[in-house]
C-alpha cells in the first residue's frame, strides 16, 4: 500500500501525520508527499522523514489535482490518501486492507475522530462525528450503500483509480465523487469501523465556515451530476442522498416547532422546552453514549460539548443552502462557476 499525503502549508502538523504513517505496524510500501506548492517550510519537515517528497511547478489548487499529480509515483496495489493534519491509529493499516480480500470492493474508509476537542469549534464537530460514524456510517455500510468514504484516509485500488481517471476534478470533493460512481458501477465501498482515524478540525469559525462551504459545494455539485444515475443503478444510495437533501430543506421547519407549539397550540414554555429537547436527546444521545464507550471518550465532556453542536450546526445550516442554490440553480443557469479551487491549507 502507498500512502500520498496531500500538503499545502502544513509544516506545524505534518511530521505528525508523517510519523504516525512510519509507525504502522504493517508498514506502508512508500510514502509520496505532495507538497503543492506551498509557501512555508512543509517540504523540509516532510523531507526529514526520509519519505519521497514531490513538487508540482506550480500551485494545483485542489486535494484531488495534488493527489493525481501523486499517482504516477505510486507502485502499490494500493493507495490511501492522507490529509496532512491527520493521525492514523497504529492499526489502521492492517484493519483497512482486511475488505480488499473481496474483489467486488474498489474502496474502504475507516472511522474518523476529531484530535483536539478544545475550542467551541471542535467540540462541535466532535459530537458531529461520534453521532455520524456510530449511527449514520454503520446503517449505510449495513445497507451496502456508504454516502462517503472519508478523502482523509479511505483506501483506493490503484488499478481501478487509474482506469477511472484518477481522483475526480469535476467536483471539489473527489472523495464523495468516487464513493457515488463506483457504486453506479456496482462496486462496492465499505466501512470499517476498527480502522481509527483522527482528524485536525477547523479550530475557529473562519476555518469552519471554509471548510463546510468545501463539503456543502460539493455534495450538490455530485447531487447535480449523479442522481439521475443513483436513482436508476443504486437506489438505496438515492434515498440516503434525497433524504439529506431533505433534511436541508426542512431544517428550518424543524427549529421552527416551538414557536408553533407556543403561539399556535398554546404550549407553556415548559412543555415546549421538555418536548422539543426531549426528541432531541432521545434521537442523539443513544449513538453518542455508545460512541463515547466504543472510543473512550468522556461521557461527561460529550455532554458538556453537545450545545456546541448547534453552532456548527448553524453554520452548516447557512452553507448548505448557500450551496443549494449555487450549485443546483445558478451553475445550471450559467449564472455561476461554482466552487472548483480550494486549498486545505491553514496558512
Amino acid at each position: 500500500m502507498t500512502a500520498i499525503v496531500p500538503a499545502y502549508n502544513e509544516e506545524a502538523g505534518i511530521g505528525d501525520t508523517i510519523k504516525s504513517l512510519i509507525d504502522q505496524e504493517t508498514p506502508f510500501h512508500e510514502i509520496v508527499v505532495v507538497d503543492d506548492a506551498s509557501t512555508d517550510r512543509t517540504r523540509e519537515v516532510a523531507e526529514r522523514y526520509g519519505v519521497t517528497v514531490i513538487t508540482p511547478p506550480s500551485n494545483l489548487g485542489s486535494k484531488a489535482r495534488a493527489q493525481n499529480y501523486a499517482l504516477p509515483f505510486c507502485t502499490g496495489d494500493l493507495v490511501l490518501p492522507v490529509d496532512a493534519d491527520t493521525l492514523l491509529a497504529p492499526d489502521y493499516v492492517t484493519r483497512i486492507i482486511e475488505p480488499f480480500s473481496d474483489e467486488k470492493v474498489a474502496i474502504a474508509a475507516g472511522c474518523v475522530l476529531t484530535r483536539h476537542s478544545n475550542t467551541v469549534t471542535e467540540r462541535g464537530r466532535m459530537i458531529e462525528y461520534l453521532f455520524g460514524f456510530h449511527w449514520h456510517r454503520p446503517i449505510q455500510s449495513k445497507a451496502n450503500s456508504p454516502v462517503v468514504c472519508s478523502g482523509c484516509c479511505s483506501a483506493f485500488r490503484r488499478q481501478e483509480l487509474m482506469a477511472f481517471g484518477g481522483f475526480p476534478e469535476r467536483t471539489i470533493v473527489e472523495d464523495m465523487d468516487f464513493t457515488w460512481s463506483k457504486q453506479i458501477e456496482g462496486r462496492r465501498a465499505v466501512y470499517v469501523g476498527d480502522a481509527v482515524a483522527y482528524a485536525a478540525d477547523p479550530e475557529d469559525f473562519t476555518y469552519l465556515r471554509k471548510q463546510v462551504w468545501r463539503w456543502m459545494a460539493g455534495f450538490f455539485q455530485n447531487v447535480r451530476l449523479h442522481t439521475g444515475n443513483l436513482i436508476r443503478h443504486k437506489p438505496m444510495l438515492a434515498l440516503w442522498v434525497l433524504l439529506a437533501v431533505w433534511e436541508i430543506l426542512t431544517v428550518p421547519l424543524w427549529y421552527a416547532m416551538p414557536l408553533v407549539w407556543l403561539l399556535v397550540f398554546d404550549w407553556s414554555l415548559e412543555t415546549t422546552a421538555m418536548w422539543f429537547f426531549g426528541a432531541e436527546l432521545a434521537l442523539l444521545l443513544p449513538p453518542l453514549l455508545y460512541g463515547c464507550i466504543r472510543r473512550k471518550v468522556p461521557i461527561l465532556h460529550m455532554l458538556a460539548s453537545l450545545p456546541f453542536l448547534y453552532l456548527v450546526k448553524a453554520v452548516n445550516f447557512m452553507y448548505a443552502w448557500k450551496a443549494l442554490v449555487v450549485e443546483l440553480i445558478l451553475v445550471p443557469l450559467s449564472l455561476s462557476r461554482g466552487l472548483h479551487d480550494y486549498e486545505k491549507g491553514r496558512a
